[in-house]
């Protein structure tokens, strides 16, 4: 039976690009596949009335911070050395996951390969649809294509319903992930993760 973790995820959250890697080498070392359910993080902060720790967090001494410090420990640990805090963070990420979100597998995991050191490294203006089809065009895919279906008004539900399920489920933030029925919220608990999958 194949292991898997299934990831939600938004384009727009930073710690979503950090555990990317770090999560598929994981998934390598314990034959496990990722499954990709996308979910909008704005629109799930509106439903669960949570919102991004730099604001949240904004009025308590020494928490960001901290955050701060942790975040650069983690970066250091795995090498993430070409992050960059994006310029127009938190950028409106939508069409991104429309699109995800009409691909399929190993379709979607590729579709993230390409898109998010662009993002996260090359500051790509995701907004700019040029740059995003040129982006998208030189890892193989039909960018006119994908375009259109993120217009598709099914495609625009689905977005929807996969984050208000995901809400149902109890997810407030990203990255979340789910082995079966159990929840894991964080990049820090990839060591939980990674215990859980070992004894499956």
């Amino acid at each position: 039976m194949t292991k898997t973790i299934e990831l939600i995820f938004d384009f727009v959250s930073p710690n979503a690009y950090l555990v990317w890697q770090p999560l598929r080498e994981l998934a390598g070392r314990q034959g496990a596949q990722i499954q990709i359910t996308p979910a909008f993080l704005g629109g799930m902060h509106k439903l669960t009335g949570n919102a991004p720790p730099f604001i949240r967090d904004a009025d308590v001494k020494g928490k960001n911070a901290y955050a701060n410090l942790e975040m650069r420990r983690f970066i250091a640990k795995h090498g993430l050395n070409r992050f960059k805090m994006h310029p127009k963070f938190p950028f409106n990420s939508i069409n991104l996951l429309r699109m995800l979100i009409s691909l399929e597998g190993d379709d979607q995991i590729k579709f993230i390969e390409a898109l998010m050191p662009a993002i996260w490294e090359e500051e790509l203006d995701v907004s700019d649809v040029d740059s995003v089809a040129r982006v998208l065009t030189k890892a193989g895919f039909d960018a006119q294509s994908l375009a259109a279906k993120a217009q598709d008004p099914a495609i625009k539900q689905a977005v929807i319903d996969s984050t208000e399920k995901a809400v149902e489920r109890g997810v407030f933030g990203i990255p979340t992930f789910f082995i079966g029925e159990e929840m894991f919220f964080g990049k820090e608990r990839l060591g939980q993760i990674e215990e859980m999958l070992e004894k499956n």
